[in-house]
């Protein structure tokens, strides 16, 4: 009995100890013990999932034996026609070649994807059989490549049966898909660490996407060598995109406040919400970004500062891959489907364009200035690690703290002043209003309720930057 009476014994030391970490605690969220779904509105439990990522100077010379170990003998290799000529994608050709991995390259991705250009991609898929895929490129590339993935292994389904409602059905994906390789070339989506494939749905020129944790890469090669290949603004704006999915996945809806409460585990979205895990990834990304970001696209020959950025990149896709984020990537959907005759510096596409990093970025002081009185803690820890200082600063001002700090970072980095200097006016703010309505799945994690004039406003005080 003594042996039992000190078991039990050290489970209850256990669980008192349990009691003060940050899940637990009042100082955190709250209501962590509640029973489950069958007598609460809101969630009561959050799951990690994310891709397994190998990291290393030249790694993608492994691939080929990769996918010999997986056993494939017909492998579609994605990427666009830029990078198709380009050294990531003669290093992964090169290893497939010595490896004597059969394959054909789909090279016509379109950055920033449409429903079109998924289609097309998918067609591709369903003709040739293929066992696994590679992914070479950036998150336009990956989310491509899972798409095709997706729906060659489901040829009855519907297009829109598993894009997210309110737009498409939002069916869960119950059947499986093929191994996946993602080999990113941009330090900024985070794609290869996530189950989401974005595209623009043209009928309605918003942006909507797919999300499914059985999506996700197999296995993301993160080869920091890749990203001296990337343009300065292209830098630039993928680095943005990290800085966002880092402060929206930290700032989100706490899990336990997100609703409703599935009834299956199935039904548990990706985006859950900020939760203790998530919240650790982030936070570090954040660091990163604050070191290296302004020299990674300074100084394309910077491989310290590039490597760096390429990692923070899966830091925030882990983190916002299980957290989710709010109001700038919910906005920025619009921003990017509505362009009208931009022209992205960096950026060698035929057709007109607002990076997905800029779209996002754009809106980013006037949100975290508007969702802050709801968590004004984590708002001014993030302003302090970007580099502010906040020793004299009132939990009322955070909002204002933060969204200078990140003014100041944009000014520095010479970017696009506000949504006027990427082609609209005050004009669009109905339209641009209208196409964040549908991003519900992500605007819902905002941790500050917001309306249509809400909506309006924020659009509003992003025309202007500086």
């Amino acid at each position: 009995m003594a042996g039992r009476d000190r078991v039990v014994h050290l489970l209850r030391q256990l669980e008192r100890a349990a009691c003060r970490c940050p899940a637990h605690s009042n100082t955190f969220h709250q209501g962590v013990r509640a029973a489950p779904c069958t007598v609460r509105k809101t969630d009561y439990a959050f799951e990690m999932a994310s891709s397994n990522i190998r990291y290393g100077e030249g790694v993608s010379k492994e691939i080929g034996m990769d996918l010999q170990n997986l056993g494939a003998k017909n492998v579609c290799v994605m990427t666009d026609r830029n990078l198709s000529q380009l050294p990531p994608m003669k290093a992964v050709v090169e290893s497939l070649v010595k490896n004597g991995v059969k394959y054909k390259v789909y090279d016509n991705v379109r950055v920033e994807p449409t429903d079109s250009s998924f289609k097309d991609a998918i067609s591709f898929a369903k003709n040739h059989a293929f066992d696994a895929f590679v992914a070479v490129g950036g998150g336009s590339v990956i989310d491509t490549c899972k798409a095709a993935n997706l729906y060659a292994c489901h040829p009855d389904a519907d297009f829109l049966d598993f894009v997210n409602a309110p737009i498409g059905k939002g069916k869960p994906v119950s059947g499986a898909v093929k191994p996946l390789i993602a080999v990113p070339t941009t330090a900024g989506t985070g794609s290869e660490t996530t189950g989401v494939a974005i595209f623009d749905y043209e009928p309605l020129k918003a942006k909507t996407g797919i999300a499914s944790r059985a999506i996700r890469p197999t296995l993301g090669i993160v080869d920091p060598t890749h990203t001296l290949s990337m343009p300065e603004r292209v830098a630039a704006n993928s680095g943005f995109d990290v800085l966002c999915h880092a402060l929206e996945s930290y700032t989100a809806l706490p899990y336990d406040q997100r609703s409703p409460c599935p009834t299956n585990p199935i039904n548990r979205p990706a985006y859950q919400g900020s939760n203790p895990i998530s919240d650790v990834w982030s936070r570090h990304a954040l660091h990163v970004v604050a070191k290296y970001m302004k020299r990674a696209v300074r100084d394309p020959e910077d491989l310290e500062a590039r490597s760096s950025m390429h990692l923070a990149s899966v830091f925030a896709g882990i983190g916002f891959g299980n957290a989710g984020v709010h109001l700038c990537h919910g906005m920025s959907y619009p921003i990017a489907g509505n362009v009208k005759t931009h022209s992205a510096k960096g950026y060698n596409v035929e057709h007109p364009l607002v990076p997905h990093g800029l779209s996002v970025v754009l809106t980013s002081p006037a949100v975290f200035n508007f969702t802050a009185p709801m968590c004004p803690e984590r708002h001014l820890e993030a302003a302090e690690i970007l580099g502010a200082d906040i020793r004299q600063v009132k939990r009322e001002d955070a909002g204002a703290v933060l969204a200078d700090t990140l003014r100041q970072i944009l000014f520095d980095l010479h970017v696009e002043d506000g949504l006027g200097a990427v082609g609209y006016t005050k004009d669009d703010i109905p339209a641009l209003v209208k196409g964040t309505i549908p991003q519900e799945r992500v605007t819902k994690l905002s941790p500050r309720a917001h309306t249509v004039e809400d909506l309006s406003r924020l659009f509003e005080a992003s025309m202007k930057l500086y």
